[in-house]
């Protein structure tokens, strides 16, 4: 499998965790950024391109959990695989059908992380390169002019040429 290009982002309030984790994901090939809380981690805010959020659920103030819920109410879509040393099925759970990726309990396995998180950043490439071809789409149809918006919406009705001609009172012409 080839490296996908991205950010892992790292939010864990433990210093020596956050290294090990940033030491990990380097080795591995991978672009890692690390914030001590889910606060710093707002502040620096997503970069532009894929990342995966690798995220401790028990931090200091906004917890993983909650992290997870801000996420999703300001509609920033990132892959996150949890993290953590006190986890039960209930927390997992809640994690899982907010769409993690992953819920991890340390100590976990290196590699098991890193496979995640390639698959997390696979997935985010993806969404991120259909979510600009519908926005290259958007400004397509907006460039369109009214006439061509009325051709259109015949066109994806799937009407004959000839057909959206009479509809139009148009003459169609076969070259």
């Amino acid at each position: 499998m080839s490296t996908p290009d991205g950010t892992v982002l790292i939010v864990d309030d433990d210093p020596s965790m956050r290294k090990a984790l940033v030491r990990l994901c380097q080795t591995a090939g991978l672009k890692a950024r690390a914030s001590a809380s889910a606060r710093e981690f707002l502040d620096a805010g997503v970069p532009e391109g894929p990342s995966c959020l690798v995220l401790d659920v028990r931090l200091p103030g906004l917890s993983g959990l909650d992290l997870q819920s801000e996420l999703a109410a300001r509609h920033i879509q990132i892959p996150i695989v949890f993290i953590t040393g006190h986890g039960d099925i209930p927390m997992s759970v809640r994690a899982m059908k907010a769409g993690a990726i992953d819920f991890l309990t340390k100590p976990f396995d290196g590699k098991a992380l890193i496979a995640r998180v390639r698959e997390a950043l696979d997935r985010d490439a993806r969404l991120k390169s259909a979510q600009a071809e519908q926005m290259a789409i958007r400004h397509h149809l907006n460039t369109l002019t009214p006439r061509e918006h009325q051709v259109f919406a015949l066109v994806i009705q799937g009407i004959l040429n000839k057909q959206i001609a009479a509809e139009l009172g148009a003459s169609f012409k076969v070259r």
